[in-house]
């Protein structure tokens, strides 16, 4: 069906891209494995000197032209300052035909709060502020133009000098996350954050669209079944505007080796979002490194158009540590006369 005229094609191209500046923020299905992203306050939260994060996210390719997400984070603790964690991360985001595209930038700090002596009972507050900036290409989209009488021709000038559209944004963010340590095999996480708390103006023409606050809240348990085995359920929620999400489910955690110096474990885990997908989440810790794979199964009403297939994310973790005690697997004893 032809468009007739710019204003038609402004009026439901830009229709859409509110729809999306308002209706939700980037999300991630491996949420556990995407602290910086998740929370400020989860900034320097690990053991270890620096800790590195990958995530990669690809839906919807079975309906459109698929949505693809990026993210990379850093954190690493202050030294010279005891309790105080800096992080930053980096997300790029990629929606549709005209690449509506997203590049977040956004350092983060948090503070170490003991509120035990032991530190059993721990809050860390968090704070963040950083850029996003969002583009459009409308080169991308073909007009009424670029039909010749007789079939659509692409390479047709479209007659429109709309150019390309780009808008950045300050956003802020907070939020703290307290934790209950019985020790590394048993402990309670939770927190909560707000985002956007400034509301940036979304909108790349026209009237104010301002980017809906995002309240976040999550939850965390750790506990050791036996010997080998451990339970991890985890549940967030996010509301932003009149969108909410759920996410809860739970892993499994098997311990291959956990002695003399040598980690390694499998994860197996089920996951279900409210009234959108349920996700299946593999992964594996050997030493320092974590690798993780989902997969959502749609179960929402794009099942007809998505045939039950969602998308497909990946997420890898490295922490540094400068000093590594040696493994000894053995001491001689000297003999002495």
């Amino acid at each position: 069906m032809r468009l007739k005229g710019l204003k038609s094609v402004l009026v439901v191209l830009l229709g859409m891209v509110n729809f999306w500046s308002q209706a939700q923020d980037v999300h991630f299905s491996q949420f556990d494995y995407n602290p910086v992203f998740q929370n400020p306050g989860n900034v320097g939260q690990f053991t270890g000197d620096l800790r590195f994060h990958v995530n990669y996210k690809d839906q919807w390719r079975r309906v459109t032209v698929p949505f693809q997400t990026t993210s990379l984070s850093v954190e690493t603790r202050i030294k010279k300052v005891d309790g105080l964690a800096f992080g930053v991360y980096l997300f790029h985001d990629v929606v549709g035909d005209g690449s509506l595209r997203t590049v977040e930038f956004v350092p983060s700090v948090s503070y170490l709060l003991k509120l035990t002596p032991d530190s059993t009972h721990t809050l860390r507050p968090g704070f963040q502020i950083g850029i996003n900036s969002r583009s459009l290409q409308f080169d991308q989209f073909y007009f009424d133009n670029q039909f010749n009488g007789i079939f659509f021709d692409p390479s047709l000038p479209t007659g429109e000098n709309l150019g390309n559209l780009s808008k950045t944004n300050v956003t802020i963010g907070a939020g703290f996350v307290y934790e209950f340590y019985m020790d590394e095999r048993n402990k309670i996480t939770a927190g909560t954050g707000l985002f956007n708390i400034n509301r940036p103006n979304q909108g790349f023409i026209g009237p104010k669209v301002q980017r809906d606050m995002r309240f976040n809240l999550m939850a965390r348990y750790q506990r050791k079944l036996d010997p080998d085995w451990d339970i991890l359920p985890s549940l967030q929620f996010n509301v932003q505007g009149k969108y909410k999400e759920l996410i809860f489910g739970a892993q499994a955690k098997y311990y291959l080796e956990n002695r003399n110096g040598n980690y390694k474990a499998l994860y197996g885990g089920l996951y279900l979002r409210n009234r959108d997908a349920l996700y299946l989440l593999l992964g594996m810790d050997w030493q320092n490194i974590w690798a993780g794979i989902s997969y959502d199964i749609n179960v929402s009403q794009l099942i007809p158009a998505s045939n039950a297939r969602g998308g497909l994310e990946l997420s890898f973790r490295y922490i540094l540590t400068r000093f590594k005690p040696k493994n000894i697997k053995h001491r001689v004893c000297p003999d002495f006369i």
